[in-house]
């Protein structure tokens, strides 16, 4: 699918939109929390997956992506962890299950999204203390499990752990997985989707797309990709870096362009389809979708370009 954030902000919602009854008389400000959102607007939450699987999206993500005790603590509501992540996986499966129903030969997933936290393992958030870490790997390993745990027991087909600027958190919620498939007996397929985030390409703490894809390559992945960040056409060389040495399935979700003063993206539906064309004809990718910016209308013409491609081969 494409971007929830970008379809959210359509509806223009207040603080009192956010807050609902339920939390009308909270202490702390709300608004943009868009995770709290599945609570008290879930028409909203389900209307935006059902117009992406309108559009042709194969799998949708849950609206979860700072769903984690260490993201929620900025809003106070670590409580509300597992409530969250439950419903909203009970909002997109029940989307998805709509669209499958109507057309039986193309079934609909929905992925578990999990963000990378506002914290980073490996970099100090203090220029003058370089050896300082705002969190460690067992305080996100935590983190991450309790996140998955709902994320599976509310009906997700599979994990997707997006927008990975920092390896060490990503291998913090894969060492997570472990525990939650072991406690539970079975286990879901995985994706790990890292982000370049500028013309250097690197992730945010350093390592290339090459490094990035070598050090999470000891896992079993159901794929590996890049999203978020750049646009299709800045992202096309990474995709290209990973896809030649992953054994996994390859995915890319590019922004739409990218956002210009005002923070707004402008590349058409047609224009990034033109552009996803290359990947395709490439032969670069097994899943494309869509990051910041996208909207229905993009996924719909992204898909349309997808259905006469062939997906690439897994052998390298």
């Amino acid at each position: 699918d494409g971007a929830m954030g970008t379809m959210i902000q359509e509806y223009k919602f207040t603080e009192e939109d956010y807050r609902g009854s339920r939390f009308a008389t909270y202490e702390h400000p709300l608004q943009g929390y868009n995770d709290l959102l599945t609570l008290t607007q879930p028409e909203a939450i389900q209307t935006i997956h059902e117009k992406y699987l309108a559009a042709g999206a194969d799998i949708i993500e849950t609206n979860t992506f700072s769903c984690t005790t260490i993201a929620m603590a900025d809003y106070y509501m670590e409580d509300l962890v597992y409530e969250l992540n439950y419903e909203a996986t009970r909002i997109a499966l029940k989307a998805a299950e709509k669209y499958t129903l109507l057309d039986p030969s193309k079934p609909r997933y929905v992925a578990g999204s999990i963000g990378p936290t506002n914290r980073t393992a490996s970099l100090s958030p203090d220029v003058n203390r370089p050896g300082f870490r705002a969190i460690d790997f067992d305080e996100l390993a935590e983190a991450y499990a309790e996140q998955i745990e709902a994320l599976i027991e509310g009906g997700s087909d599979l994990i997707l752990i997006e927008t990975v600027f920092d390896t060490l958190n990503a291998k913090a919620a894969l060492f997570a997985c472990d525990q939650v498939f072991e406690k539970i007996g079975r286990k879901l397929p995985i994706m790990v989707s890292g982000t370049i985030t500028d013309a250097s390409g690197r992730t945010l703490s350093g390592q290339t797309a090459e490094a990035f894809l070598i050090s999470i390559s000891h896992y079993d992945l159901f794929s590996v990709g890049l999203n978020c960040a750049l646009g299709a056409d800045q992202l096309l060389p990474y995709i290209q870096q990973i896809q030649k040495h992953s054994p996994f399935n390859i995915s890319a979700h590019p922004n739409a362009g990218l956002p210009n003063a005002f923070g707004e993206y402008e590349e058409t539906p047609e224009m990034m389809g033109d552009k996803i064309k290359e990947y395709l004809d490439l032969n670069l990718v097994n899943i494309i979708g869509g990051c910041c910016g996208t909207t229905p209308d993009h996924i719909e013409a992204i898909a349309r370009i997808a259905a006469q491609a062939k997906p690439r081969s897994t052998q390298i």
